[in-house]
């Protein structure tokens, strides 16, 4: 049997690729941002949030890798909700990393006009999450192109992957009513937006496979009806 049959299109290709890439990123950004630090610095030490990295050597791979994110979100095409949610989710991802946070800055050096930008950070990183939130809540659940149906096990993984970043973001929110020095011991911002991080990567690795493994079906029950005897007809 020729395997070039069995071949996905190229367009399921590309977009498995895109998910796979933004899932993978998603995934190793907290890691590399930790141990990247504790390389540089020779100790371990956990900052408030993610978002504080910038303020360390490790601000290229902070900056590096939410723009390579965005780009991917920006690029992703799909559904018509998909494309707009990507590149709406793409354009607050850049500015993230292009709008720093004043957490984890030295003390005594944000101004007014810095602490103006940290606020834009904070907003664009709370509307990121809620977005990728919603493409594991309702657009990863949702029947593809061709309409095959995600299987059931892979909709509950998306349900709690999205919970998860819902719960993680909730949760950092209500954290800053907690005393400085809790906060500072704790660092529930950063326990929580690593959650949120590995759910929204999680989801979007499974993503990827699933839409190649659909594909896949979808070429075989083609060339099972192309290979199919014709029936005969009486005259």
């Amino acid at each position: 049997m020729n395997p070039e049959l069995h071949k996905p299109p190229q367009d399921a290709v590309t977009v498995r690729h895109l998910r796979l890439g933004i899932g993978s990123v998603g995934i190793a950004l907290p890691v590399v941002l930790v141990v990247g630090h504790l390389v540089v610095a020779r100790r371990l030490t956990l900052l408030d949030s993610l978002s504080g990295y910038y303020h360390t050597e490790m601000r290229d791979v902070f900056v590096g890798s939410l723009c390579a994110v965005g780009v991917f979100l920006i690029a992703y095409r799909y559904h018509w909700p998909d494309d707009a949610l990507g590149t709406v989710a793409g354009v607050l991802a850049v500015a993230v990393a292009l709008f720093p946070t004043t957490v984890g800055a030295p003390a005594g050096t944000t101004s007014h006009s810095d602490r103006l930008v940290g606020v834009v950070h904070q907003v664009a990183a709370a509307a990121l999450f809620v977005l990728l939130a919603a493409f594991c809540l309702f657009l990863f659940t949702r029947r593809d192109r061709v309409g095959v149906p995600p299987r059931p096990s892979a909709v509950r993984f998306y349900r709690v992957c999205g919970g998860l970043i819902l719960a993680a973001i909730a949760l950092a929110l209500a954290s800053t009513q907690l005393p400085a020095d809790v906060r500072h011991t704790l660092k529930p911002v950063l326990w929580c937006e690593t959650v949120a991080v590995f759910a929204f990567g999680a989801a979007w690795v499974a993503k990827s496979d699933a839409l190649f493994r659909a594909a896949e079906s979808v070429d075989e029950s083609d060339v099972g009806q192309d290979t199919r005897p014709a029936t005969p007809t009486s005259s």
